[in-house]
């Protein structure tokens, strides 16, 4: 991709290429030549030229279109719609304390942008029909922080109104993700309903609640419901086999799919449309002191670049940005790109 002003420290992209180097370099020609074969494209944030915009690849990166084209407006977090016909997006609007986080729609060519909610963050769709998930904020004064929620709401946009999930207690998630059946949704929560820190098990309809017990952050189901991917550390990216047939769900057959080394991490792994492979991020931690990690949405992560790994190897990937220009929070879209 085109370098548009981002800048990237020699340093980092140093580290990054040793990252690449550990997670089987061997394989990533390969790879990249299989991918430029798979039908599917990929949606990710990008902050070039002081602006947040959401762009479109194809598997093997190439072909870079930006669907918002708005260099006023920070849009971040695309999430695809089962079908590929919308894009969920969050955008920070206004300044100073009218500052706020709101969830929005587009058309997948970017046209037809449509506001969700306003004080909102994280969409996700639901795996039948069109509706949306999200999560309204906790308070109204922005914050950068993941976990600034409370609540979950489903939106119809046939309908253009949200209803709220039965269960009220629900507080501090982050990263949802629906099963196939829709019935469970899987979210990370951090310092709310008595935990500390934990992958749940939300019934969709009901007011369960259940711990995976697995380690880490932000789970990703895949398109057919049996398996999750989730960042067991900041350098590990595992996946596992959903298990619902007992008392509890539970997570079974954990493996590592890719796993760095410090200081480079691997982030938010999303599935491809056939389950076949992971797209992620990977980048190196800011070294200032106090300052926001550069995974969380809306924040500026120099020498930060999309990934996509085989979902069913260890550390099979291949790099698809190279401009660093903090290219975050990747997700697929199942259709062909429109010439």
């Amino acid at each position: 991709m085109k370098h548009h002003n981002c800048p990237v420290h020699r340093t980092g992209a140093i580290l990054l290429a040793l990252a690449c180097a550990t997670v089987s370099a061997w394989a990533a020609d390969d790879l990249r030549a299989e991918l430029g074969k798979v039908p599917f494209k990929i949606v990710f944030e990008t902050y070039r030229d002081g602006n947040w915009e959401i762009f479109q690849v194809n598997a093997d990166g190439s072909q870079p279109v930006n669907l918002t084209k708005t260099p006023k407006i920070n849009e971040s977090y695309p999430q695809v719609s089962p079908d590929g016909s919308k894009i969920a997006f969050t955008v920070d609007e206004g300044e100073g304390e009218a500052k706020a986080r709101n969830v929005y729609m587009m058309n997948a060519d970017g046209t037809g942008r449509a506001l969700v909610a306003k004080h909102a963050r994280y969409p996700v769709w639901k795996r039948q029909g069109s509706a949306l998930c999200y999560l309204p904020d906790e308070q109204e004064q922005f914050s950068i922080r993941d976990y600034a929620s409370k609540g979950l709401c489903f939106y119809d946009p046939a309908t253009r109104r949200a209803e709220p999930h039965p269960n009220a207690d629900l507080h501090h998630l982050y990263n949802l993700g629906c099963t196939a059946d829709d019935k469970w949704i899987l979210s990370t929560v951090h310092a709310g309903m008595n935990f500390k820190h934990a992958i749940l098990a939300i019934s969709a309809h009901g007011k369960e609640v259940f711990n995976l017990k697995i380690p880490g952050c932000r789970p990703h189901v895949s398109p057919d419901g049996k398996h999750v991917a989730w960042n067991a550390s900041d350098f590990v990216i595992r996946v596992g086999e959903l298990d619902f047939s007992g008392l509890e769900p539970k997570v079974i057959n954990q493996r590592d799919a890719v796993a760095s080394q410090k200081p480079v991490e691997v982030y938010q792994a999303a599935w491809s449309p056939d389950g076949r492979y992971l797209a992620y991020t990977s980048g190196t931690k800011t070294e200032k002191k106090l300052a926001a990690p550069p995974e969380l949405i809306g924040v500026e992560a120099p020498g930060w670049n999309i990934f996509v790994a085989d979902a069913h190897s260890s550390n099979r990937c291949v790099q698809l940005t190279t401009d660093g220009c903090s290219n975050k929070e990747p997700d697929w879209s199942p259709l062909p790109l429109r010439k």
